[in-house]
């Protein structure tokens, strides 16, 4: 067969899915390209993980006898089947040489209404050892979205111990989840970056980051912490978050929701919190704002 795929989104971050399709129809001895609008195929894989605020399925007139569209960015309820969930990711696809992306544990008990994954993935839950997509790289990236609230999590971080590779908790470590176990096994991982969420003003949250940030190993720029906005607080709730964050030595990160609707306010409390170049030069945002 010949299978053509394509990445929707086409973001700087490699798409799982269509890496463990690709990884399939090799084994089966199948033909895997990136899809190309002057080629006839069996098969063509679209997948898209992100909504049209930030991505464009443009309408391709595709020469394929199927064509398969997956992800959350068309609907919370396709999968894939489990023998294609769990085969060992084709790195290839993306030219990737010394990283490993994958889940080991999917869902989160939260239920946050501004997030999809409970509603998709529904309660946290192991769904695969670190062996079934990592093999030796030199670093792991983990997407999970609450590993810290699985029953599995000190077997699972013992696996992440043992591998010494640099790890990388991209989808976010639940800080409220944590204990001085779970935080004495991230101080012997090699961390490349850790990160947090502190996503609705409630000072719940404030006070395990408090709590736990002197027993954390990693420093400030290593220890990152995902503010919301733009959702249920005020900008001067956002503004507080922030600076009780850098007391606290974290880094803060926000991330907006709607951005399209985002007061302007926002969007400027964004560049200068995210362009770490600028927030480490103009330690408040009123300076920042006066001077723009």
């Amino acid at each position: 067969m010949n299978i053509g795929l394509i990445d929707v989104d086409s973001y700087n971050f490699p798409n799982l899915a269509l890496m463990k399709i690709s990884a399939y129809h090799k084994k089966r001895g199948d033909n895997v390209e990136w899809w190309n609008g002057f080629q006839h195929y069996d098969v063509v894989y679209k997948s898209r993980i992100f909504t049209d605020e930030y991505s464009t399925d443009a309408d391709y007139c595709i020469n394929a006898d199927k064509v398969i569209k997956g992800g959350t960015g068309y609907d919370l309820k396709n999968a894939l089947p489990d023998e294609v969930e769990h085969q060992y990711p084709d790195y290839g696809l993306y030219n990737i040489k010394n990283r490993a992306f994958g889940f080991l544990t999917r869902g989160c008990f939260r239920k946050c209404p501004f997030c999809i994954v409970t509603e998709k993935e529904g309660k946290t839950h192991t769904v695969a050892d670190l062996s079934e997509f990592w093999n030796g790289q030199q670093e792991i990236v983990l997407m999970d979205s609450n590993i810290t609230a699985s029953k599995d999590c000190e077997q699972l971080f013992d696996q992440l111990i043992a591998s010494k590779a640099k790890i990388n908790f991209e989808g976010g470590l639940d800080i409220r989840c944590m204990t001085d176990k779970k935080c004495e096994q991230l101080n012997r991982m090699n961390i490349s970056m850790l990160h947090f969420a502190w996503d609705n003003y409630e000072f719940d949250t404030y006070e395990k980051l408090k709590r736990f940030r002197p027993l954390l190993n990693t420093d400030e720029r290593h220890t990152r912490v995902y503010v919301l906005t733009n959702f249920n607080t005020s900008h001067m709730q956002d503004l507080e978050r922030i600076y009780k964050l850098k007391e606290l030595q974290y880094d803060p990160y926000v991330m907006i929701y709607n951005k399209s609707q985002a007061p302007k306010e926002t969007r400027n409390l964004q560049r200068w919190c995210n362009n770490k170049f600028i927030y480490r030069t103009v330690e408040k945002f009123e300076d920042y704002k006066r001077n723009m």
